[in-house]
């Protein structure tokens, strides 16, 4: 028995239209945790709840910032893929503690 290895794609590059949907999805996520990220701000500023603040951190570092880091990688020749990854991956876990802290913490 021959062991295969698992991946997503087939070996090569992924077609067009799979590409420009996980493209428009990316950015389409990015502005829907900028929203939320905006409305649990606002909800932090009228009631001054720091679990919102926190929610809205942990949006943006989940959401925002990985985005904001690949427009960077596509912009800046020096960055490389290892550093944006690198940085991308721990922004989204401090994102996530974040969230579920703020779930934890008393209003």
């Amino acid at each position: 028995m021959c062991a295969v290895p698992l991946q997503l794609w087939e070996p090569g590059a992924p077609p067009d239209w799979a590409v420009t949907y996980i493209q428009a999805t990316d950015v389409l996520s990015a502005l829907i945790g900028i929203f939320i990220a905006y409305q649990a701000y606002r909800g932090y500023r009228r009631n001054e709840s720091r679990p919102m603040l926190f929610i809205s951190i942990g949006f943006v570092l989940v959401l925002a910032v990985p985005f904001v880091l690949l427009s960077a990688y596509l912009l800046i020749p020096f960055l490389t893929e290892t550093v944006v990854g690198v940085v991308q991956q721990t922004s989204q876990i401090l994102g996530l503690l974040a969230i579920v802290y703020a779930l934890r913490m008393p209003g």
